[in-house]
């Protein structure tokens, strides 16, 4: 728990070396701009070690009280967080600030900046699509639709187990969401996509720390317990917000690593040449 210490309150909301106002009621930007803004302030906070690995986040509510920002504010910014590796929600429990970690989960290629790029803007589709995909399935599923994905689900956690390829259950279980609309268009978009919407099977180059995988391949599938269990008790609401923060974890990701590899392309080619012939 965080202790009270620690607790955010509206007097000590921004950090102290990088003081931000949020704007007033009257005058606020869009949603996303105050998303940014609680993020910056909750990453600093973390980071900072004002709120240390273990503390348990205010709830919700408790945040939408404080920052004077609506719950889809909240919970984008805690999917950024969540995404970004400094927090985990766990089901029923609430949010933790989790140990850092050097580096970041991905590591891409610079030659494979191409192929990320196009995954990224499919990652940008399956956020308007199966977002809605999920919010229609908890209202329209049958028990055979909850079987499904419920096998895919168990598949998934045994392949982490085993150590053998996570895709095809992964994908199995998105498309299971979509025939349960009962809308045919959504599962045959997928069809259609197949398994490459899946990011790692389109990022060739992309790599995992070993130590790092089973945690990360964990957490992927912690997020599709969310949506599952959302869908199975017919929260419209609750399943639309697991699939986009899913999703949105998976763009972040990604454009982490992009954002590293981008880096890593510059500094090598500003760096002296080191070969025996070079200067």
């Amino acid at each position: 728990m965080v202790s009270p210490s620690t607790e955010i309150s509206p007097e000590t909301a921004a950090p102290a070396e990088a003081p931000a106002d949020l704007p007033p009621p009257q005058a606020r930007p869009r949603s996303r701009s105050l998303a940014h803004g609680l993020v910056d302030d909750l990453s600093g906070r973390i980071r900072s070690q004002v709120l240390r690995p273990g503390d348990k986040l205010p709830t919700e509510s408790a945040i939408m009280q404080t920052y004077g920002v609506s719950r889809t504010v909240v919970r984008e910014a805690l999917s950024k967080l969540q995404a970004a590796g400094l927090v985990e929600t766990r089901h029923g429990i609430g949010t933790f600030v989790l140990a850092a970690r050097p580096g970041g989960i991905f590591r891409l290629d610079p030659a494979d900046m191409g192929n990320s790029i196009d995954a990224i803007a499919v990652l940008e589709l399956r956020i308007s699509l199966e977002t809605e995909a999920a919010g229609l399935a908890s209202n329209r599923r049958g028990e055979r639709d909850l079987a499904d994905m419920r096998d895919a689900l168990s598949a998934f956690a045994a392949a982490v187990a085993a150590g053998t390829d996570t895709v095809e259950p992964d994908f199995r279980f998105h498309l299971a969401i979509a025939r349960a609309t009962g809308n045919r268009y959504f599962a045959d978009i997928l069809d259609h996509l197949g398994a490459t919407i899946i990011p790692r099977t389109r990022i060739t180059a992309t790599r995992i720390p070993r130590e790092d995988q089973s945690n990360y391949l964990q957490r992927v599938n912690r997020e599709h317990d969310e949506i599952f269990e959302a869908i199975a008790r017919g929260d419209a609401e609750s399943a639309r917000a697991a699939m986009r923060v899913h999703l949105t974890n998976s763009r972040e990701r990604l454009l982490r690593a992009r954002a590293a590899a981008q880096a890593a392309q510059v500094a090598q080619q500003a760096a002296p040449d080191s070969s025996p012939g070079g200067n």
